[in-house]
């Protein structure tokens, strides 16, 4: 019983940080959370555990029917608000969920995904230990630039040309994973979808990187070191080997769709000016109210992306394998999450009133202080297997909610929030969106990638030992 409550309150957490703007509708409409149960997280549940469960335990089943999942998850939970509490307010909770904070959610990761989508890294060297550890540290900071999905898809198959002459060579993928695909998004809301989630909830763009650069710096650091040893060693050991041909022999690097790099930039003024420029204007859709400067940051950054279309060679494209799917999965999983993570938001804000009280206390004090460890280990457990933009907005509400709180007086704690959804999401192949599809590239170009158990084995040798003594140095 009890494993089954945990389980339930770990798709809750994940429901609630995918779903900022559901958490803002079930206050504007003042769902009873205090009065309602666990069942009521059933559908966010649901949806969280075939996200994670469906690309690898029916694969086929997923891919052409995932859009059909998780509408039956969301209708599970638009229906039943609608009954207990009237088609109005379960109308105008869905309506602010995804017009106030879903569309701006997407509309970056499309933009991101298109504009990282034209830029081409053509060419190849050889991977000898300094040069992957060099690349790997240009991803690492490209991640909090252009988003570790963008960052990722431009890089994964340079470092994978590079080192495709090597025996030993799935490492490479892995740390990759760990420190391009997540660790280095965590000093913009652009890194990674769970910053961005603050953002959208009040977080000021640059808190993040005045707040958890020595994080950063330190878990990164080490990883990357870590990195370099092994390589060595492995580097070391396959010269004896026999030599494989290089089927991509070392030609001169080139970046091409340089085009793309001012609009990546067009894309952080934007957010810059939606943050600094508040004209007071609104604009009313049946129960929602849409600030100016958010419509205006929402256009530019669309337009943009859909410039990049129309500067970028289409050849440039599909040498990057550059395809639709990835976003448009993305963008229907999305939609269902930020509706079934009304009622769920509801419940959390009701606190020790409410039906996740258990949650509460563990990530409280005796006196009511937020402990800060704990926050980063249970938000960094939850965003190893479920969505870390979820469990970052569920672990932000448990912490009050309040950004201007949360960024001044309880710092700390918020810092332990982002820290854990950004770093731990490396820890298994579903925590973060681009860990997978790194791991599919690297599998279709011949790596022998670990299986789902076999990469955590590598997380917990390498990942778990360095946030501990990360927790304990920075959070304990």
């Amino acid at each position: 019983m009890r494993f089954a409550a945990a389980l339930t309150a770990g798709a809750v957490v994940a429901a609630v940080t995918l779903l900022p703007g559901i958490a803002l509708a079930a206050e504007a409409h003042e769902l009873p959370g205090e009065t309602m149960s666990l069942w009521w997280t059933l559908p966010f549940a649901g949806l969280l555990l075939s996200i994670a469960t469906g690309p690898l335990l029916f694969h086929h089943v997923w891919e052409h029917h995932y859009g059909k999942i998780t509408f039956f998850w969301a209708a599970l939970a638009v229906v039943p608000l609608a009954v207990a509490f009237g088609m109005p307010s379960a109308t105008e909770a869905v309506l602010h969920a995804l017009l106030t904070e879903y569309m701006s959610f997407i509309i970056l990761l499309f933009a991101l995904f298109t504009i990282s989508g034209g830029i081409l890294v053509a060419g190849n060297i050889h991977g000898t230990p300094l040069v992957n550890a060099g690349l790997l540290l240009i991803g690492a900071m490209l991640a909090s630039v252009i988003g570790t999905t963008g960052a990722s898809m431009i890089l994964i198959r340079p470092v994978l040309r590079a080192n495709d002459n090597r025996p030993f060579n799935a490492h490479v993928v892995i740390f990759f994973i760990f420190l391009v695909s997540n660790i280095g998004g965590s000093l913009t809301p652009l890194g990674d979808p769970p910053l961005f989630v603050g953002f959208l909830r009040g977080v000021d763009f640059f808190w993040t990187t005045a707040n958890l650069y020595q994080e950063t710096l330190f878990v990164g650091g080490l990883v990357l070191a870590v990195f370099l040893a092994l390589d060595i060693i492995l580097h070391r050991r396959e010269a004896g080997a026999p030599k494989i041909k290089d089927p991509t022999p070392d030609t001169k690097i080139r970046v091409q769709g340089l085009p793309n790099v001012p609009l990546l930039a067009g894309v952080i003024g934007a957010i810059l000016l939606s943050a600094t420029w508040k004209p007071g204007v609104a604009f009313s859709v049946p129960g929602v109210s849409l600030e100016l400067q958010n419509l205006v940051r929402d256009a530019v950054i669309l337009a943009l992306a859909f410039l990049s279309l129309g500067v970028s060679p289409k050849s440039h494209r599909q040498a990057n394998n550059f395809h639709w799917e990835p976003i448009a999965e993305v963008a229907k999983l999305f939609a269902g999450i930020f509706i079934c993570i009304v009622p769920v938001i509801a419940i959390l804000r009701a606190g020790p009133d409410g039906a996740l009280a258990p949650l509460v206390s563990l990530v409280s004090s005796p006196m009511g202080e937020p402990n800060d460890l704990a926050y980063f280990w249970m938000t960094g457990a939850l965003s190893s297997f479920l969505d870390n933009a979820p469990t970052y907005l569920v672990f932000f509400e448990l912490a009050g909610g309040d950004p201007q709180h949360l960024m001044t007086t309880f710092a700390s704690t918020l810092a332990a929030i982002s820290a854990g959804a950004v770093f731990m999401g490396a820890n298994t192949y579903i925590g973060n969106a681009p860990n997978f599809m790194v791991y599919a590239i690297a599998r279709h170009r011949g790596v022998k990638m670990p299986g789902f158990f076999g990469y955590m084995a590598w997380s917990g040798a390498v990942l778990i030992p360095i946030f501990l003594i990360a927790g304990f140095l920075f959070f304990g």
